[in-house]
């Protein structure tokens, strides 16, 4: 099976960690919309949920001139 290109760049391994901590009812949330859109990898969908809120903020912060 041939590996897609891309992942074997040193840069976009995943070394660093960074943990999260739901109360029941966010997980309960969590995991019906995970179930209901039929998301089978979690943590790709938390990972992309929050880099796309981060660069829309980037985005929306960019400095004005005028």
């Amino acid at each position: 099976m041939n590996k897609r290109p891309g992942f074997n760049c040193d840069k976009l391994k995943r070394v660093h960690r960074k943990e999260l901590l739901f109360n029941t009812s966010e997980m309960e949330v969590i995991n019906v919309y995970c179930k209901r859109y039929k998301i089978r990898n979690q943590s790709k969908f938390l990972r992309e949920a929050i880099i796309s809120r981060v660069l829309n903020k980037f985005e929306n912060d960019h400095p004005r001139l005028f």
